[in-house]
């Protein structure tokens, strides 16, 4: 019994018109649910690694949808894709991509990939990295100024597409020959952008999302500087700038809209007279429909916000030689700024306490500096005596110190205990 994995909407379009693959770069097919759109031609659009798309014609009448893998027509052998789209869509598809210069450009589908074909092909996918980091160590040791990006085997592992990044045109002949000599497949190399290279590897942007160059965007439009400042962002270029260290493709999504709301704002050069002062436009709000304005032409002065309607209604008073009281929507004369009383409400005695509380305390310590000190402290030695202070001579005939002791002194004498004291 076979069963059905149903996968929902996959990157937010239908189940039956993206197709039933996780695949980027899915083309939404409107004329999915017509009867007989897959019979008004033999061509299907098949996917193969990341971003390389091929045409394909279906002359064995295989009955294929969306998300079969198949085994196609290569130079040499085959290669294996995943049928993406079928029907009246994939001409379109052809003429829009403009790769299929006549109708002999456009290769067979063989069948169905069977088992064996589909392990070659992991096989030969599971050696891309490895073929990669060598490869550019060969390219190093050339001294070539290029970098090569990714590496794609085919179906059967009988070719490897090289995709390089180079800024100058690269002489890679004799690389190609090095290439082949280690990898002992046919070569092939295709130089792509760094936008492309993004798209190829794939990885999260600073929206949280997915690339859009790895997930629905099938070619890239020139961004520039402009469309940033019409949408007043700032000039950085850290922020500006996306995975491939080049301009964000998504500046280009909501410029129509902003150059479509700028069309209402009034003129930068239009300066707005009323009673009060004179005002010019300092910065706009383009989505909320607001402007302010300052009464100084290069200085944030005086600032009022005012909408679109006000100010185009001043503009059209300025006109008739009249000016409004002020650049409110009431017209009323602004009300002007009283002085703020600082202490209004507060107690004013409140320093009074801690400045008699610091007044007491220098009065304490100028009482102890005044103090007379200690006559009985021994001043230490090499200290001089302190005035009214008897010399030691006159200290040590005290009639206290005669009185007379029972120990012995050092050699040469018995000497007063008190008297070697003052000695030390």
């Amino acid at each position: 019994m076979k069963f059905k994995i149903w996968t929902g909407c996959d990157r937010g379009l239908c189940h039956r018109a993206c197709g039933r693959q996780d695949k980027q770069l899915n083309t939404y097919d409107w004329l999915e649910d017509i009867p007989g759109n897959t019979d008004t031609t033999d061509l299907v659009e098949v996917q193969f690694k990341n971003t390389r798309k091929g045409y394909y014609h279906n002359v064995n009448g295989l009955e294929l949808q969306k998300g079969d893998v198949v085994a196609v027509e290569a130079n040499p052998g085959h290669d294996i894709g995943v049928v993406t789209l079928t029907g009246r869509l994939v001409k379109l598809q052809i003429k829009k991509a403009g790769c299929i210069k006549s109708p002999e450009d456009i290769r067979r589908v063989y069948r169905h990939a069977k088992e064996v074909d589909l392990q070659k092909y992991e096989e030969a996918k599971a050696r891309e990295h490895a073929t990669m980091i060598e490869s550019r160590q060969i390219a190093k040791n050339l001294g070539l100024q290029m970098k090569i990006g990714d590496v794609e085997y085919q179906g059967d592992g009988n070719k490897a597409i090289f995709y390089y990044i180079a800024d100058e045109r690269v002489d890679f002949r004799q690389l190609i020959k090095d290439l082949a000599a280690a990898f002992h497949v046919r070569i092939e190399m295709k130089q792509i952008g760094a936008r492309q290279e993004a798209g190829r590897i794939g990885g999260t942007g600073p929206c949280g999302r997915e690339l859009c160059c790895a997930t629905w965007m099938k070619n890239f439009s020139s961004v520039s500087t402009t469309a940033a400042r019409f949408q007043d962002i700032s000039l950085n270029p850290t922020k500006l700038a996306g995975m491939c260290a080049k301009l964000k493709c998504c500046l280009n999504y909501e410029v129509d809209q902003y150059m479509e709301a700028a069309k209402r704002l009034p003129s930068k050069e239009v300066i707005l007279a009323t009673m009060d002062a004179d005002y010019y436009l300092f910065k706009t709000d383009i989505l909320n429909g607001q402007c302010t304005y300052s009464t100084d032409k290069h200085l944030a002065v005086n600032l009022e916000t005012i909408t679109v309607e006000r100010a185009r209604e001043i503009i059209e008073m300025n006109r008739q030689g009249e000016r409004p009281l002020s650049l409110l929507n009431n017209g009323k004369a602004k009300p002007s700024k009283k002085p703020i009383d600082l202490l209004a409400g507060a107690d004013i005695s409140r320093f009074d306490k801690e400045k008699q509380h610091r007044k007491n305390k220098s009065n304490n310590n100028q009482r102890k500096q005044s103090q007379p000190r200690n006559e009985n402290r021994r001043p230490q030695k090499g200290q001089p005596q302190e005035q009214g202070q008897a010399p030691r001579s006159q200290r040590n005939n005290h009639p206290n110190n005669n009185r007379p002791h029972h120990h012995q002194g050092r050699q040469g004498g018995n000497r007063p205990q008190n008297n070697r004291r003052n000695e030390e």
